[in-house]
């Protein structure tokens, strides 16, 4: 195990998750409906349950509980019971997010992290995540470990946010954002070490196609080590690079990330 490398999580509370927000989560095994296996990397894995996180966040004001590791997202996770409502909900933790804090949403919320707040109310410059892309609906955009977006610009009817892809959007001020930058910012760094660890999350081994047999892909067969030649494939015989899925167009994106490579 010379190569493992696994992040310090001793910061972590061990309690046991709400039970109110938890919910059972069936492993598919990368088969459809049909039971036929339309995704060959997925398979094994331990038990999970689903924590329902509040990605909508209306007017609440709680007191954050403990911060705890998600096994379904790669941030950590903030438990919080709402002081008015006396309910528990799950939040994203951002960077710095502290049991004992105070975390609130709407329009009259502070400008500190943890705070929900529509982006007419966020400074221009600010690190924001868990952004919404209509109002009243839940948040979509940055979600993930260590990821945030910046607010370089603002008027009255659009904000205009540079994701760390390079993209750059509008986004209506009516929607909502929360401030600062996501938990978990070294998840990059970490080396499982070994392919069983990796089956222990739910993710089997990656096989080339050109190393299976002509049953198996159309990639496969040939007299020795073969490549080139042909178009790169699906196992279902569909052109697999270089092809273009859709000719719409967002008009809310300003640059997109293509256009910096």
């Amino acid at each position: 195990m010379r190569h493992l490398k696994l992040l310090d999580k001793s910061m972590l509370s061990k309690i046991n998750p709400l039970k109110s927000k938890c919910r059972g989560l069936k492993l598919t095994g990368g088969r459809n409906n049909l039971g036929r296996i339309t995704n060959f990397r997925k398979g094994g894995g331990h038990k999970k349950l689903y924590r329902k996180i509040d990605f909508i966040r209306t007017e609440t004001e709680g007191i954050v509980l403990s911060l705890e590791h998600d096994p379904n997202r790669t941030a950590f996770i903030a438990s919080v019971y709402d002081l008015k409502k006396k309910v528990f909900f799950y939040i994203l933790a951002p960077q710095g997010l502290k049991p004992g804090d105070i975390v609130k949403s709407g329009p009259h919320a502070e400008i500190k992290i943890g705070h929900s707040l529509p982006i007419e109310k966020i400074p221009v410059g600010s690190f924001i995540h868990n952004i919404c892309l209509s109002k009243g609906k839940k948040s979509q955009l940055v979600r993930a470990a260590g990821n945030f977006a910046q607010l370089i610009q603002k008027d009255n009817l659009f904000g205009r946010i540079k994701l760390q892809s390079g993209e750059q959007r509008l986004i209506s001020v009516d929607c909502t954002a929360t401030m600062g930058i996501l938990s978990n910012e070294n998840k990059n760094l970490i080396c499982l070490g070994k392919a069983g660890r990796s089956v222990w999350l739910n993710k089997r081994p990656t096989v080339r196609g050109v190393a299976m047999n002509p049953v198996d892909h159309p990639h496969g067969g040939g007299e020795g080590k073969s490549s080139g030649g042909r178009p790169s494939v699906t196992p279902w015989g569909k052109p697999a690079r270089g092809q273009k899925t859709s000719r719409s167009k967002n008009k809310l994106v300003i640059v997109s990330r293509n256009s910096q490579l």
